[in-house]
C-alpha cells in the first residue's frame, strides 16, 4: 500500500493521512446518483466485501456529537456508542448538522479530517482485518488504511457498536 496523493484523492481526509505520515490507498469509483445505500456500493464497485468497507455515522450522545464507524451492511448500535463513550442516550445526528460539522456531505462523510475532532469509536470488528476501507471525504472515493492507522489519525478507540440488519 502506498501513499497517494493524485488530484482525484484531494480531501481533506487525504490531506490530513499525507500530513501524519499514515500509508494509505485511494480507491475512486464511479458514484451512481440513484444508490440508495452508498457505502454498500462502494464495497461493490470496487469488489471488496462488505465486511471490510465501513461507513461514518454521526449520533448525538448526551447531547455532544460524536462519531461510529461501522460495517456498511450493519447499523450503528445507538446503546452501545453511547456505553462506549461512558455516556446514557445517543441518537442519530441530523444530516445536515452531521455536513455542518464534519465539512463534508452525507454519503461522503469521512471520519478523517473533519472540521472539528470528534469522539470516535471504530467498531472492533475491524481489528479482523489488515487494512479497512473509509469514506474518502467525497461520494465515489473510499481510503483504504490500516484500523489501527485509522485510530490514530482520528485519536478514536475500539468497541463493540455493530448489530446486524
Amino acid at each position: 500500500m502506498a501513499k497517494r496523493a493524485d488530484a482525484s484523492a484531494g480531501t481533506p481526509a487525504t490531506v490530513a493521512l499525507t500530513r501524519a505520515g499514515i500509508r494509505f490507498t485511494a480507491h475512486p469509483y464511479e458514484h451512481d446518483p440513484r444508490a440508495a445505500a452508498y457505502g454498500l456500493e462502494a464495497a461493490e464497485k470496487l469488489g471488496i466485501e462488505p465486511e471490510r468497507v465501513f461507513k461514518t455515522l454521526l449520533a448525538s450522545v448526551d447531547g455532544a456529537l460524536a462519531v461510529g464507524i461501522v460495517p456498511v451492511a450493519d447499523q450503528l448500535d445507538l446503546k452501545a456508542l453511547a456505553a462506549a463513550l461512558g455516556g446514557k442516550r445517543a441518537e442519530m445526528a441530523d444530516p445536515s448538522l452531521a455536513e455542518r460539522k464534519t465539512g463534508y456531505v452525507v454519503g461522503g462523510i469521512s471520519p478523517i479530517g473533519q472540521k472539528a475532532a470528534l469522539p470516535t469509536v471504530l467498531d472492533e470488528s475491524a481489528i479482523l482485518f489488515e487494512t479497512i476501507l473509509v469514506s474518502g471525504g467525497r461520494r465515489g472515493l473510499d481510503l483504504e488504511l490500516a484500523p489501527d492507522d485509522l485510530l490514530a489519525v482520528v485519536k478514536g478507540r475500539y468497541a463493540p457498536i455493530a448489530r446486524a440488519r
